[in-house]
């Protein structure tokens, strides 16, 4: 019997992902590297690689389109996530949601933790759940610590839809999917969210699917 090969070191692992170029294959609900959990950043990658590695998350979070990607999403077990959100958004949708623009942002070893009671629901989605939403109730406000990729520390409150960002991609480094946090009642497919639960608020979504909001 053939001894099993060692597992390549996760930097030799990065470059192979990367060695194709252009957008990173994203992991689909199901995969163990989304329920692990990640180890904290601490240099594993070396600064070059590391900017290689932002720059495809970057582009694959672009692609897929998203507001924000966590390196577990393509297969790699490292606290690191991207964020980045233009917030294309109706003024009434941009009102109701507190969703502003969010410059391009990495985030290094990041953990949140609730600033005050208010919770806040909103249908949300996710690359790694493809074709579904949920409406899920989060801290409305959040203070976020850790450090960009140029290990400058970070300690910054945010709120509204940004709030929601740093938290969905946050816990995926944990091993969580927003459908651990949401409404099983609110479950919609994409095309059902288009034609009925476009509102700025999920009201009318709890009102029929039978379920509470905050």
């Amino acid at each position: 019997m053939a001894t099993p090969r060692p597992r390549p070191p996760l930097a030799d692992r990065v470059e192979e992902l990367l060695a194709p170029g252009g957008p990173l294959p994203i992991v689909a609900a199901g995969d163990p590297v989304l329920r692990s959990g990640t180890e904290p950043y601490d240099g594993q990658l070396d600064p070059a690689l590391l900017a290689r590695f932002v720059a495809a998350l970057r582009i694959t979070m672009h692609a897929a389109p998203g507001v924000g990607l966590a390196a577990p999403q393509v297969g790699v077990d490292l606290r690191i996530a991207v964020i980045e959100d233009p917030a294309p958004v109706p003024e009434e949708v941009r009102l109701a949601r507190g969703r502003v623009p969010q410059p391009f942002r990495v985030l290094v070893n990041p953990a949140y933790e609730p600033v005050g009671p208010a919770r806040a629901a909103f249908f949300e989605g996710c690359l790694s759940v493809p074709g579904y939403q949920a409406v899920v109730a989060r801290p409305a406000e959040v203070r976020l610590t850790g450090a960009d990729e140029h290990g400058r520390a970070l300690d910054e409150v945010f709120a509204g839809w940004p709030a929601r960002i740093v938290q969905h991609e946050t816990d995926h480094l944990d091993g969580v999917l927003y459908l651990d946090r949401a409404e099983p009642r609110s479950l919609a497919a994409n095309q059902a969210v288009l034609e009925r639960w476009t509102q700025p608020t999920p009201i009318e979504a709890a009102k029929t699917l039978g379920f509470e909001l905050p």
